[in-house]
């Protein structure tokens, strides 16, 4: 009898059972609130990306003008439009007294859209100006699009 009721037990354990399992109206009732969820979060997570991306610009900027304020410290004068932000980390035999790098990693890095930096030497009403042209790459623009410069009185926007 023993024998008989185990069997009985280990049957219904199994997944040979065609009852078992989960309905088709299940799986899309949890599919659609999964839906909603990402719905609901998406746009958030999305968000606060696109912010960190104009901080992290922002502090890269900020970044270039204390090694451009270390380069006219050594040199006696910022780099020319021509000789760029790339005369920070590569030494050129025409810049008496360059005592760079003045970037770590050898290299200029491109802003979080993975567009070059635009400098420029003189800027508007200040001795230099770096911009990053946001989202899109281009001058101008709104929201995300907007330039992040280094020439806005009171620092960086």
């Amino acid at each position: 009898m023993d024998d008989h009721s185990n069997t009985s037990a280990r049957s219904h354990i199994g997944c040979d059972d065609p009852e078992s399992g989960f309905t088709l109206v299940e799986m899309l009732v949890v599919i659609a609130i999964i839906g909603m969820i990402m719905g609901l979060i998406g746009p958030r997570v999305l968000s606060s990306l696109n912010e960190s991306r104009v901080k992290t610009a922002r502090i890269q900027i900020q970044s270039f003008s204390s090694a451009l304020d270390l380069f006219y410290l050594d040199t006696g004068r910022y780099p020319t439009t021509s000789e760029g932000l790339a005369a920070l980390v590569r030494p050129a035999s025409t810049i008496p007294g360059w005592a760079g790098p003045y970037l770590k990693g050898g290299n200029v890095p491109s802003d979080p859209w993975n567009h070059a930096y635009v400098y420029r030497s003189p800027g508007q009403q200040v001795p230099y100006e770096i911009v990053s042209y946001g989202s899109d790459g281009q001058e101008g623009g709104t929201d995300l699009a907007t330039d992040i410069s280094s020439s806005v009185a009171g620092g960086v926007r």
